[in-house]
């Protein structure tokens, strides 16, 4: 491909982006968007394989030898909903300069056109000596079960997958795994003039207070401590009663020291509340540091990381690394935007990074 198509494929890029965000895809919400992405994929002669809101293509210039490898490109096209304290339409993209701004821009849109460009570019070269997968999913932001997870036993066997989540195209190679327990304090119903009964929300209250002081000493090198939040609570029907059951729940983010089991398990020998995962299967994610992707992110001087925050690596059975465009500190938040020169030194870092790439 000519350096004067690749600037072709740049320019697109921001064009496509705009038009993502005009198309709300809220998670679960995404079919209209993903048939905006299918449509550009059939335009450069793609067959494009779809599953729910899921799509994938791959390339044919890769070397017949035996025993090919495989590279997953992966972005989501989901998006949070929107707060309340956006200044301009979030489902209208505003270009003031260098600047978009609008839901989904910097998480992941900027990622999903620069990938998508990225793998257009490699697909047009001579031969590669990898096989390569674009996927464009659904339902990241809630770990959906009709997002990737629905889709991997389709896309065969991989052997490297590389992640586009917003982390200014330094490059993690470890990411925190999540639990998510939800807790029940149990009581007993009374008059509340009377002060009589056994308030669940005292026993809740007591519990939280003996979590906030829970301490995990197991420190990781690369992604730190494991941390824990209790980020909702509910409790009581009226005022004159007292409750006799308060929920709550407990965000747990997990390194690689602790399996997910123990860490339940310390919870519930510490608190007086009933404790019911319902989330305990996104794991913690690492890659070999001697991984040829990570000698190679090295010499081109990208910077490596572990990071704090999920995404679609933690259910990925395979290595992986998260590297995308714009910066995660503006994720959910009001007025998100990425700049369009953050698009471009993204796809040229992408194509840096697999263009003469070798396991």
């Amino acid at each position: 491909m000519s350096v004067i198509e690749l600037k072709i494929l740049k320019k697109e890029a921001i064009q496509l982006l705009k038009k993502l965000i005009n198309i709300p895809s809220i998670s679960k919400k995404e079919k209209k968007v993903s048939l905006l992405i299918e449509e550009y994929l059939k335009k450069y002669g793609f067959l494009v394989n779809r599953k729910f809101n899921n799509i994938w293509v791959e390339n044919s210039n890769f070397s017949k030898k035996e025993n090919i490898k495989t590279i997953l490109l992966n972005s989501h096209h989901d998006t949070v909903k929107p707060g309340k304290n956006w200044k301009t339409n979030p489902f209208q993209a505003i270009k003031q300069g260098d600047k978009i701004i609008g839901l989904g821009s910097n998480d992941a849109g900027g990622s999903i056109v620069s990938l998508i460009s990225t793998f257009i570019y490699l697909s047009r070269l001579s031969e590669l000596p990898y096989k390569l997968i674009l996927s464009i999913t659904a339902e990241e932001e809630i770990s959906g079960s009709f997002g990737i997870r629905s889709i991997l036993s389709e896309l065969g066997s991989i052997d490297l997958g590389i992640v586009g989540e917003p982390t200014k195209m330094q490059l993690a190679i470890a990411e925190k795994g999540l639990i998510v327990l939800d807790c029940i304090a149990e009581g007993k119903t009374g008059h509340s003039a009377r002060d009589i009964g056994i308030n669940a929300i005292y026993i809740a209250t007591r519990d939280i207070e003996c979590l906030k002081n829970l301490s995990f000493d197991r420190k990781s090198e690369l992604l730190g401590y494991t941390t824990l939040n209790v980020t909702q609570i509910e409790g009581g029907i009226q005022h004159n009663v007292i409750p006799d059951s308060c929920y709550f729940v407990i965000d747990i983010r997990t390194n690689e020291l602790y399996r997910n089991d123990e860490l339940i398990q310390l919870i519930q020998n510490n608190i007086f509340s009933k404790v019911k995962p319902r989330s305990s299967h996104l794991n913690y994610s690492f890659i070999n540091p001697k991984h040829p992707i990570i000698l190679r992110s090295k010499l081109l001087g990208i910077k490596t990381y572990g990071s704090p925050t999920l995404s679609d690596q933690s259910i990925m059975p395979f290595p992986t690394i998260k590297i995308g465009v714009g910066d995660s500190m503006r994720s959910h938040t009001p007025n998100e935007y990425i700049y369009c020169s953050e698009i471009i030194e993204g796809i040229d870092t992408y194509i840096f990074l697999l263009k003469d790439f070798k396991f």
